[in-house]
């Protein structure tokens, strides 16, 4: 089957050349990358391009303006498609794989034809800066508790990142594109689309899948999730304003005008039974799992 690859870059050819190293390392070999350059310098991701190991597996996508990271996404979806793909994954320019990642993520898919994709565990890379190039400080495992990407899950916050994420092309036509209303966090809101309908496994237990992550970087090296934390606050809440105002229109206000108060008031409850019971010398460990289980009790559904 093959594996359409959709890259988007701007402006970052270091980083571009890195990625299309980490595609070029691949064991698996049926795939076809498609680099969106969301408005950035053409000449810059034709010169990248054509000095990568892979330039004959590439097709340029180039935007004479830039149209955002899901527009850019949608953009190569649609040009994978087209050309024949099977299975569809992004790969943002800052971020690599292990070189089985591809074999291993298509052998499960080929193995499981009713499974709409499956999800690599992914190791954060931190890197820095160091005259010109970046140099790796460290890793560690996101989410490594987690045994399986369920949706209880990803209601709180997103649990695995794009570069991780190998799917069928037909899930496009099930739940839709990538939404271009939200500037970033469109990611997340395709994960709970899918995990909303089907359910979805790891790989395994080790990491096939680099999340690059620059902590001290600024401009155009940063990465969206620490440089504009602000958007993700604020689309995250538009996310679930508009599941919450679809479930009312469907449901009504009963329901959640209850469950709004009715934790509201737990909380204070809990509040001031720990400033209560610290003021009277009760350790605050043995008060929280105290009023924890008073909270619990007041439930309706612990109600006997």
């Amino acid at each position: 089957m093959t594996v359409g690859i959709v890259v988007r870059t701007k402006d970052r050819p270091y980083f571009l050349a890195r990625a299309l190293r980490s595609i070029a390392a691949q064991t698996y070999d049926d795939w076809h990358a498609f680099v969106v350059n969301d408005g950035g310098d053409p000449a810059a991701v034709l010169g990248t391009v054509g000095e990568s190991a892979v330039e004959g597996k590439v097709t340029i996508l180039d935007h004479p303006e830039s149209l955002g990271r899901w527009p850019s996404a949608n953009a190569g979806v649609h040009a994978a498609t087209a050309a024949g793909a099977s299975y569809l994954v992004l790969h943002d320019d800052d971020d690599s794989w292990a070189p089985t990642f591809l074999e291993t993520a298509a052998a499960y898919l080929d193995a499981h034809p009713l499974a709409p994709g499956v999800v690599s565990k992914v190791e954060i890379v931190w890197e820095r800066e160091d005259r010109g190039r970046y140099v790796e400080t460290g890793r560690e495992l996101f989410q490594g508790h987690l045994h399986d990407p369920l949706l209880g899950d990803t209601l709180l916050f997103n649990r695995f990142v794009p570069i991780g994420f190998l799917y069928r092309r037909e899930l496009h036509e099930e739940i839709g594109p990538y939404n271009e209303d939200l500037s970033v966090v469109g990611d997340w809101e395709f994960n709970l689309r899918i995990l909303s309908r089907w359910t979805l496994e790891f790989l395994g237990d080790q990491p096939l899948a680099y999340w690059h992550q620059r902590p001290h970087a600024t401009g155009i090296d940063s990465n969206s999730v620490i440089a504009n934390g602000g958007d993700h606050e604020k689309y995250d809440a538009l996310v679930r304003d508009a599941a919450l105002r679809a479930y009312v229109g469907e449901h009504g206000l009963g329901l959640v005008l209850y469950l709004t108060k009715f934790i509201d008031r737990r909380l204070v409850d809990v509040e001031q039974g720990l400033r209560r019971d610290i003021l009277s010398g009760e350790s605050g460990v043995v008060a929280a799992r105290r009023l924890r289980e008073q909270v619990l009790d007041r439930l309706p559904w612990r109600r006997r």
